[in-house]
């Protein structure tokens, strides 16, 4: 009678907080740790906009700001732009097929956020420690 093979425990890949992180995920979150990133895509994924309406869309951003992160987001290719000329040329911004790939991560961690970030409750480090503690 043969005797029972037990079978072998499955082989466990390194953890997501392994600091032996591969280099795309390293650059994934520098991209969203740099201000206003994660906006801008998130505004440009309601369509095309000139500069004017993405300000619209992401409150508080500064011209100066806007233009240096749309420049590293057309580098990258997650945006692109669309000159028109003309007597007053407009630039129009919109996701390229990159960055529209970009919005499925994105539009995840966004309800996560929403879910788990609440906006009227300020961060753990904010709260006074509770009695006793």
């Amino acid at each position: 009678m043969p005797t029972p093979q037990h079978p072998q425990p499955a082989r466990r890949t390194a953890h997501p907080q392994s600091t032996d992180a591969s280099p795309a995920i390293a650059q994934a979150f520098t991209l969203l740790s740099r201000r206003w990133n994660g906006l801008i895509l998130m505004a440009l994924a309601k369509g095309p906009a000139d500069s004017a309406q993405i300000r619209e869309r992401v409150p508080g951003i500064s011209n100066r700001m806007l233009t240096q992160r749309l420049q590293e987001l057309t580098a990258i290719d997650l945006v692109a732009q669309d000159v028109r000329p003309g007597l007053a040329s407009r630039t129009r911004y919109a996701l390229s097929p990159h960055g529209n790939a970009f919005l499925i991560p994105l539009a995840v961690l966004f309800l996560w956020a929403e879910d788990h970030l609440p906006a009227s409750r300020p961060p753990a480090s904010d709260q006074p420690a509770a009695p006793g503690h």
